[in-house]
């Protein structure tokens, strides 16, 4: 376990925003985690788990306490009876997880190309993307109780997965610490119909083959189009959750026009066009750019505080009320 004190929480996250943060521990094994939280008991401090930091958002007085960073690595495999079995180390970036799979001509995730983060934060705000969510071929997760001060298996049953949520990120918020996942995949294709800009895509290039590579390289094009590289430009991917709505409420949003998506998790209206059609495409608030390519998305462009995040967030979330009666939600987490 590697120990670091005063590291400022902007260096950590992809949104470039956050004080320092008291202790930084990076574990390298399941006992370091354990050890860990015996240190931060040690001393009477709260604990905050961070992965890769782009979907998490620091704040100006930083953390009086310990972020605990998964270092774990590694990918195995074993023939499962419904198909292949991937356990992935939580600390392994999400995106090698992907090509690992999708080079063996297995389905399940392709549609989840490089989104940013590790392993190990797929299963807490259920990942998903293009019709896909990791609760579609999650098995089970290796987790340390830190209420029980154990290690145990949670099966995907017990993680209570929906829209963007699970367990993790609600009622058992912060008592996990993901050591691994395991993934049930299969040989194949990815299920039709595709999801519109996905359609749209493989429409417009001629593209026939619906393979897992194929389709990985097709998700991977239109993100690298419309998302900025958090490493490269400052933000939190997408900031804002796609809007739910009931039976009812969809068809009285279809009749005044706006687009809903209906999907297995149900009826989806996009964040980003909702944005988009309240005029707030490449605007610019209190130091955040949203992005004209992918509306969803925050740039940090000039701000250097959490307050400016606050009203940035408040400013838009208001026009879009006002224009369609929707209060956006934000999707990253808040380290405090």
């Amino acid at each position: 376990m590697k120990v670091n004190e005063n590291i400022l929480i902007s260096s950590l996250t992809t949104m470039r925003l956050g004080g320092a943060a008291r202790y930084v521990l990076e574990v390298e094994t399941p006992e370091d985690v354990a050890d860990a939280y015996g240190f931060a008991e040690q001393y009477n401090l709260p604990t905050f788990a961070l992965g890769y930091g782009a979907n998490t958002i620091g704040h100006d007085e930083g953390f009086k306490g310990v972020i605990i960073i998964n270092r774990m690595t590694g990918i195995s495999e074993e023939p499962a009876d419904d198909g292949v079995r991937l356990k992935v180390m939580g600390g392994e970036y999400w995106d090698n997880v992907v090509e690992y799979a999708c080079n063996k001509g297995l389905t399940g995730i392709e549609g989840l190309s490089k989104i940013p983060g590790l392993a190990g934060a797929a299963p807490v705000q259920n990942i998903g993307a293009y019709g896909q969510e990791i609760a579609d071929t999650l098995e089970e997760i290796e987790v340390y109780d830190t209420a029980e001060k154990t290690f145990k298996t949670l099966k995907k049953a017990d993680l209570e997965f929906s829209y963007r949520k699970s367990i993790l990120n609600s009622s058992a918020k912060n008592r996990y610490f993901v050591i691994s996942i395991t993934l049930i995949l299969h040989s194949g294709e990815m299920a039709r119909p595709f999801y519109k800009s996905l359609e749209k895509y493989l429409t417009e290039n001629n593209i026939t083959d619906y393979s897992p590579k194929s389709i990985r390289a097709a998700v991977s094009a239109i993100r690298a189009d419309k998302l900025p590289d958090p490493l490269k430009i400052a933000s939190a991917g997408s900031f804002f959750k796609n809007v739910y709505v009931s039976d009812s409420e969809a068809e009285n949003c279809e009749a005044k026009g706006l687009p809903v998506y209906h999907g297995k998790d149900g009826n989806k209206i996009n964040s980003g066009w909702l944005i988009e059609q309240a005029g707030l495409a490449g605007q610019e608030f209190h130091g955040f750019r949203v992005s004209d390519k992918a509306a969803l998305v925050l740039i940090n462009e000039s701000a250097t505080s959490y307050e400016d995040l606050a009203k940035a967030r408040a400013e838009i979330t208001a026009k879009v009320y006002d224009k369609f009666g929707f209060w956006l939600e934000q999707e990253p987490v808040e380290i405090q």
